[in-house]
């Protein structure tokens, strides 16, 4: 059985295939969707660190109708691939807008996030509204890198609204400097959900 709470086939069939990606990428369409964070945002005494998955558009508010995601890679260093996830998110009513509106207002409270308890203690996470490919209807780039011990790595996302659907791509974990590639998926994906789909 394939399929969480809200995932889609249909709009599985709108995600980036590795003809639409550029050459040297490969496409693996996820069929297990995470929840996000629902309509709860949290309050003003919440701690940044614990704020980490909302910071770094990995989850964002509101209760997707639907969605569909997929890992995409490239083998630019063969000992060290470019990752990242291209996640797609249709929303009822302003749920899509809300998102967006919530997601740089958690970025203005908590620019700069160390990390307190659990796993990563001392890591330090710094996010940051970075200029960016002006996209669709609205759109966001989320600088966002992390330092643990001098490794330093980075996990931008591009999130586009395009009506009430967000094309979200962000980086997984991968070396300074990969920009180039998200800022292209980003334009690919919004390109490949415009031209499919009712």
């Amino acid at each position: 059985m394939t399929g969480g709470s809200g995932y889609s086939a249909t709009l599985s069939a709108r995600l980036l295939t590795v003809d639409s990606v550029p050459p040297g990428f490969t496409v693996q369409i996820a069929t297990v969707m995470p929840s996000d964070a629902g309509d709860q945002r949290p309050a003003v005494d919440v701690s940044c660190s614990d704020m980490i998955p909302l910071l770094s558009a990995t989850r964002l508010t509101g209760t997707p109708s639907a969605m569909a995601a997929a890992t995409l890679s490239y083998d630019a260093d063969p000992d060290w691939p470019w990752v990242a996830n291209e996640v797609l998110r249709t929303y009822a009513g302003e749920g899509a807008r809300r998102a967006m509106t919530d997601l740089r207002t958690f970025i203005r409270r908590c620019p700069t996030v160390v990390v307190s308890s659990g796993l990563g203690v001392g890591d330090r996470y710094r996010y940051a509204l970075a200029p960016g490919p002006r996209l669709g209807d609205d759109s966001v780039h989320v600088s966002c890198s992390t330092t643990s011990g001098s490794d330093e790595l980075e996990w931008d996302s591009i999130v586009v609204r395009i009506g009430t659907t967000l094309v979200v791509v962000q980086e997984q974990g991968n070396k300074p400097g990969g920009d180039k590639y998200l800022t292209q998926l980003a334009e690919a994906g919004l390109r490949k959900y415009q031209t499919t789909g009712s």
